[in-house]
């Protein structure tokens, strides 16, 4: 009996109280410390409930988020050449490379995609800073002038999403190459009568800000994104003075005029939507689904208002 009480059902207990407890159910905000669920914080499109923050977004999750029914094709980046300047720091650049490819589980920097935006076809492009710092290489280069041909090719506009810390130091000059590259690209698009929209996120600096990412037609950016060519820490070291508070957020630069529309990231869909539809001419997008023609059932006829009395019954 003795056995039984101390061993047999305590490890019956253990076994059917036992709970698998997942990881990473909850997260911090970066600003106010809140702990989030990780089930709001993954509907609120990675933006703190408590204070409005915006977090860090994949651009699979954004695309997810951004197309209707989150359904999107990807489009085809050609790869270019591999570690062309066999360039080596602490790592090797390949190296580099396939850290940053498990750990985030994309190819490279940047995803481009087509599909439907609020029933409109679109183009979009979108960074993964995540994806060592977002850097603007060959294949960033690459991805945009494919979404910048595929967009002519089917005559919808272009939307791109940046996030970037600049050109990519292990590519040397030939990551400088894609600033005159992108700019190309957008021409293509100006020539091609076709709106280029980007909406800048946090961080977008040095070469992507000096290109591509100021190029748009409209330009939108998500509340407190740092937008800069050298950050504000290079430039107080240079001039020896402080700066302004908030110098160089999407705020300021909206006050000063370098920014269209400051947006929150739960209301940059409609938006954008909005936008598009009025820059290719066409009517305000539809709020809600209506039935299909074949599901409309004819209504019967009033009935008349002066129709004749019934005749009684004879008695």
């Amino acid at each position: 009996m003795n056995w039984i009480t101390n061993y047999v059902r305590p490890r019956i207990n253990s076994i059917f109280s036992r709970r698998d407890t997942p990881e990473n159910l909850w997260s911090k905000c970066d600003n106010c410390g809140n702990m989030l669920f990780h089930r709001e914080l993954r509907e609120n499109l990675n933006v703190c409930t408590s204070c409005g923050h915006h977090m860090a977004i994949t651009p699979r999750e954004r695309f997810s988020a951004l197309f209707d029914g989150g359904l999107f094709s990807e489009i085809k980046v050609p790869a270019p050449l591999e570690d062309p300047l066999r360039f080596r720091d602490q790592k090797r650049y390949p190296d580099r490379m396939r850290a940053a490819q498990k750990a985030t589980g994309e190819k490279e920097a940047m995803l481009v995609a087509e599909g439907e935006m609020g029933r409109t076809p679109i183009v979009a492009a979108a960074q993964d800073f995540s994806f060592m710092g977002g850097s603007m290489g060959m294949y960033v280069g690459n991805a945009i002038i494919a979404a910048a041909e595929r967009a002519v090719a089917l005559k919808r506009p272009l939307i791109l999403f940046s996030a970037a810390g600049g050109a990519r130091m292990q590519e040397g000059i030939l990551s400088l190459m894609q600033m005159p590259r992108t700019t190309v690209a957008v021409q293509m698009l100006k020539e091609a009568g076709l709106p280029y929209i980007v909406v800048l996120t946090h961080p977008t600096t040095g070469g992507v800000t000096a290109s591509y990412a100021m190029l748009g037609d409209v330009h939108i950016a998500e509340p407190n994104a740092l937008i800069c060519f050298a950050g504000p820490r290079v430039i107080e070291q240079t001039l020896g003075e402080k700066l302004p508070e908030g110098f160089q957020r999407a705020e300021y630069l909206l006050d000063h005029g370098m920014l269209d529309r400051v947006t929150p990231r739960t209301e940059l869909r409609g938006e954008l939507i909005t936008v598009i539809r009025m820059l290719m001419g066409l009517n305000p997008a539809v709020a809600g689904d209506l039935p299909p023609p074949g599901d409309t059932t004819e209504a019967s006829p009033p009935e008349t208002l002066n129709a004749p009395p019934a005749e009684k019954s004879a008695k």
